[in-house]
């Protein structure tokens, strides 16, 4: 996204990206006024989810469903209060079929598709009860499309982090979703 948009457009936006590998919800929502808020971006991007998930059958230390919801609703309403006017994407969670995910895959998959339902009804709402469009990219959907053409292990090694034509997977995405805002 930011090499495209820089060479596109050079000098007119930058990039922060925040994302601390093996957060969940909760270590989001821990520094979001620091990492994000108190830098008053225009438009803010929340990929979130997977960990809440792999922390719970790894280590038994996820987040579940409910208090997802919960905790990423929250962050929202301080998201858009303390930044009214700020545009938002929202990415759904996404898992593959790799190393990291086989051992537990039918749970793997459920959970996050929990997860992915609660992100995706958080955007839906925020445009129906505050009229602010906020689009929700499902990129379970694009990996599970891309996968089909190939395999999983071309766009995540193991299952949980993109390959580089996995990042290039989502910044097309995210790119068509910006261009909208």
């Amino acid at each position: 996204m930011a090499s495209q948009l820089g060479a596109q457009e050079p000098g007119r936006y930058e990039f922060l990206n925040r994302g601390i590998s093996g957060n969940r919800v909760v270590d989001l929502d821990a520094r979001i006024k620091r990492d994000c808020i108190n830098l008053r971006p225009d438009v803010i991007s929340i990929l979130i989810g997977v960990n809440d998930v792999w922390h719970e059958l790894g280590e038994h230390n996820g987040v579940d469903a409910p208090k997802f919801r919960r905790v990423y609703e929250g962050m929202l309403q301080e998201i858009t209060h303390a930044l009214p006017g700020v545009k938002l994407i929202l990415l759904e969670p996404y898992v593959l079929q790799g190393p990291a995910t086989l051992e537990n895959w039918d749970t793997f998959r459920r959970e996050v598709d929990l997860r992915r339902e609660v992100v995706r009804d958080l955007a839906k709402s925020y445009w129906e009860k505050q009229d602010l469009y906020i689009p929700c990219i499902d990129t379970q959907k694009l990996f599970d499309e891309a996968a089909a053409r190939s395999c999983p292990g071309v766009w995540s090694a193991d299952g949980v982090h993109p390959t580089p034509a996995g990042h290039w997977l989502l910044a097309q995405e995210w790119l068509r979703c910006f261009k909208e805002l």
